[in-house]
């Protein structure tokens, strides 16, 4: 089930205050293809491990957070940092 949108305006990345918006089907594809092969991790450096279903972008394109099970885990340690990607 897609985010509720009345949640999803009030949202805002926690570490830069930036709005964040919902990522694409073909963002999602880019991040769970190299999730697949093991380059991606998370802020703190953990690995990810885990597809993303569903995930949000801040407007100024720095960092990615997870959706899981309807609820955005907006936890700065477990954003993934966007400069691993090209093109995103």
């Amino acid at each position: 089930m897609p985010i509720d949108r009345k949640l999803l305006e009030i949202l805002c990345c926690p570490v830069s205050k930036q709005p964040v918006f919902v990522l694409s089907s073909e963002q999602l594809v880019v991040i769970n293809e190299a999730i697949g092969r093991g380059e991606i991790t998370t802020a703190d450096d953990s690995p990810v491990a885990t597809p993303l279903s569903e995930g949000l972008i801040t407007q100024n394109r720095q960092r990615i957070y997870r959706i899981d099970d309807d609820i955005p885990v907006m936890l700065e340690n477990e954003s993934i940092p966007v400069d691993q990607f090209e093109g995103l």
